[in-house]
């Protein structure tokens, strides 16, 4: 099958997952360098480079902002190494930047639904993978709840805030997305209903990238 054409929109019921633009980098920027984001790789040094960064992304990966219904970016989540041919894609740079404002809604939850969908049902993928810093035990914990599974682990191979960490591999294939991921993540959304009172946001610790 061809590829998709990067610009795509994915739709849920409390977000949406719109193409990252070169003006979203000023509101990536602060939220890769806040301290929520500390497992994550730094990124760019600055505003004008992280601009740059976005308008050089290459054609074959899929990044995205989260946004609620009504337009709010509340955080970014990417669909990298797409391998058409091997039927594998990797997950990353997934961050919820402004917790406040997903307070009540499932957006982390069906942020991940919308990429997994994406990736096992428009791509028509067979395996989705990612890695996790090894300290980062919360949303290691989150992963697995969701459905991934641990494949292994490259040691030392993260260098983060100093500190020389793991990284745990994760992955998921479409089967086990469509038998047991996918019926857990509708019932988690589902639950939340439009009047959705309780947090639903990830722990602090984001998915490496």
């Amino acid at each position: 099958m061809q590829p998709l054409p990067s610009s795509i929109t994915l739709d849920g019921t409390f977000v949406r997952l719109r193409p990252l633009r070169p003006d979203d980098a000023e509101l990536t920027w602060s939220w890769r360098h806040s301290q929520r984001a500390r497992f994550l790789n730094r990124g760019a040094p600055t505003v004008a480079a992280q601009r740059e960064w976005i308008r050089t992304l290459p054609q074959s990966e899929f990044n995205f902002i989260i946004e609620r219904t009504d337009g709010r970016a509340v955080g970014m989540v990417s669909l990298l190494g797409i391998d058409l041919t091997n039927s594998h894609a990797e997950t990353g740079r997934f961050l919820i930047g402004e917790p406040e404002a997903v307070r009540g809604i499932p957006a982390a939850v069906e942020a991940m639904m919308l990429i997994y969908d994406f990736a096992f049902n428009a791509l028509q993928l067979v395996r989705v993978w990612g890695t996790i810093a090894g300290e980062n035990r919360l949303m290691l914990k989150w992963q697995l709840f969701l459905g991934m599974r641990e494949e292994g682990r490259l040691r030392c191979h993260y260098n983060l805030e100093g500190r020389l960490q793991d990284a745990v591999v994760l992955g998921m294939l479409a089967e086990e997305y469509r038998n047991c991921a996918l019926p857990r993540m509708q019932s988690l959304v589902q639950a939340a209903g439009p009047a959705a009172s309780a947090p639903a946001v990830p722990p602090k610790e984001q998915l490496n990238s």
